[in-house]
């Protein structure tokens, strides 16, 4: 009897640590969703309007979009401290200076101050954000990497859900601290998760291996609870990039003492992410992370009850409670994209999720331009509703999760947080543009700014047509022996890359993109 009852359930028995530092790191995007969520509803609170004023669209854009200005600048260069001091160190450096932003916010007497402390709540975010995601790469097995992975982007939805309800109840609160508290929630948060960070991430094995350090790398498998084989998959895509791919395996795996301390000089160059064998990966990630922000997804979340408000819901709390139920259709649907990232496949999902965002959006974008969308009568105003909750769906269970795994995974080793901070840096400048934008064009012509983002997102949608390759269920080492496959000694690469994309525009090549394709040449 107590043998049987020391062999626990298998659902009841503890998961292995390094699901739970995923999960403790996905919280990092629960900081980013809540104040996505609490700035537009700050902005237009009575308290808010009586302290700092009524902005114009121009003025409006600007307070939103400071934080990503700066967050874009910041993320350009994050991937040097998580290189020098370590991904949890990084993280925590950038969520510290992330809190003392919204502390200032919270504080702030003067909009100057306010501004200042997104400023310096942007710089926080663009340190930390892209981080996030490399970490979980590095010590996720190829089975599992995609959930994991986009444990930051679930978290993010979490995020704006609680945002959005938080503004909602606050605004009832009289004076200055119905718009100040969520601020100070904010603070709260993120000094209780940087806390967490240093407190419980063991360091990333592979850095550690970077860095000579290989007992302390064994280590922290083990404290991480990867099992060996799970342990050696990871562990064979240190070589990409720096082993030539004819070299003979038993080479390959003989020193790999020498094969860390050759990508170790090579890992600190970062023109490295422009080298020819890598620039391609280089060119569609940052693309690929741009046109991610350029289809107007924060748009409709940072000014969610402003275009609410646009289609008819004119009353304060009616828009600030629509908002919180987009944010839950967010997470609900976020569940299953999170749990079937890796059986639905990163291309596919991309180019579906495509449509349906280019679809929905350019039907909101053709009732405000026929004049069919009238505040107090008619079908417009429903269907503009009923379509940004689609869009949100179709953004939510596809490119938020396929493009935000697939960018930083199809980068090698010596170059992948250098490439991520690169590409999170353009995603945090066409962030900036579209929070800049957004006010504007909606107070001059709300059709201009829907007609665009939807021309963004069919662009993107054909270039994935094209360039992008299936990754799904692969190994970070198989991923990068289809980019980057050899047919012979000496010559140049021909595995799959972005030129092989351009010969099946034109016709002249009708091999499929996918990780087989480099097999196909080998033979």
């Amino acid at each position: 009897m107590a043998r049987n009852m020391s062999v626990r359930a298998p659902w009841l028995r503890r998961p292995p640590r390094y699901i739970l530092v995923s999960l403790l790191t996905a919280m990092g995007g629960f900081l980013l969703g809540v104040d996505i969520s609490i700035i537009g509803p700050v902005t237009i609170m009575p308290s808010y309007i009586s302290s700092f004023g009524l902005h114009s669209p121009s003025v409006h854009g600007i307070i939103v979009s400071s934080l990503l200005l700066s967050a874009a600048v910041m993320s350009f260069i994050a991937g040097r401290p998580a290189d020098v001091l370590g991904r949890p160190q990084g993280i925590a450096l950038g969520v510290g200076v992330f809190g003392l932003g919204a502390a200032l916010q919270a504080g702030a007497v003067r909009l100057a101050m306010f501004i200042v402390g997104r400023i310096i709540e942007g710089m926080g975010f663009g340190l930390y954000f892209g981080t996030l995601t490399v970490y979980v790469c590095e010590i996720s097995p190829p089975s599992i990497r995609g959930p994991l992975t986009t444990g930051p982007q679930f978290m993010i939805c979490v995020g704006l859900v609680a945002g959005y309800f938080t503004c909602y109840g606050t605004a009832k609160i009289e004076g200055s601290i119905s718009w100040r508290l969520p601020f100070i929630i904010l603070a709260v948060l993120a000094i209780a998760f940087g806390s967490s960070v240093l407190l419980y991430l063991p360091p990333s094995p592979r850095w550690l291996r970077l860095h000579g350090r290989d007992a302390d790398a064994d280590a922290a498998w083990e404290t991480l609870g990867v099992k060996m084989e799970d342990r050696q998959s990871i562990e064979e895509s240190l070589e990409e990039g720096v082993i030539d791919n004819n070299e003979d395996a038993s080479t390959a795996s003989g020193s790999p003492a020498r094969v860390f301390e050759k990508e170790k000089q090579e890992e600190s160059d970062f023109f490295d992410l422009f080298k020819k064998d890598v620039r391609g990966r280089t060119m569609l990630a940052v693309f690929l992370m741009g046109f991610l922000q350029l289809s107007g997804i924060d748009g409709v979340l940072y000014y969610a009850p402003l275009l609410f408000q646009q289609a008819g819901l004119t009353g304060t709390e009616a828009s600030f409670f629509a908002s919180g139920v987009s944010g839950i259709v967010l997470v609900v649907i976020s569940i299953p994209a999170l749990l079937f990232a890796d059986k639905w496949g990163r291309r596919t999902s991309t180019i579906i999720g495509g449509l349906g965002l280019t679809i929905t959006i350019t039907i909101i974008g053709a009732l405000y331009a026929s004049n069919s969308v009238h505040p107090t009568s008619g079908a417009g105003r429903w269907i503009v509703i009923v379509c940004i909750y689609l869009y949100s769906v179709f953004f939510a269970s596809s490119w938020a999760v396929s493009i935000k795994v697939y960018a930083p995974e199809i980068q090698p080793q010596r170059t992948r947080a250098k490439a991520t901070a690169l590409a999170h840096g353009f995603n945090w400048v066409c962030n900036w543009f579209v929070a800049f934008i957004s006010p504007i064009l909606l107070a001059k012509s709300s059709s201009g700014a829907y007609f665009l983002f939807g021309g963004c997102c069919a662009l993107t949608t054909v270039v994935c047509y094209f360039f992008m390759i299936e990754t799904k269920g692969k190994s970070l080492h198989e991923i990068e022996r289809a980019f980057s496959q050899k047919a012979a000694e000496g010559q140049e690469p021909v595995g799959v890359k972005m030129g092989a994309a351009s010969k099946r525009i034109f016709g002249r090549s009708k091999a499929p993109l996918s990780l087989a394709a480099g097999e196909e040449q080998k033979k």
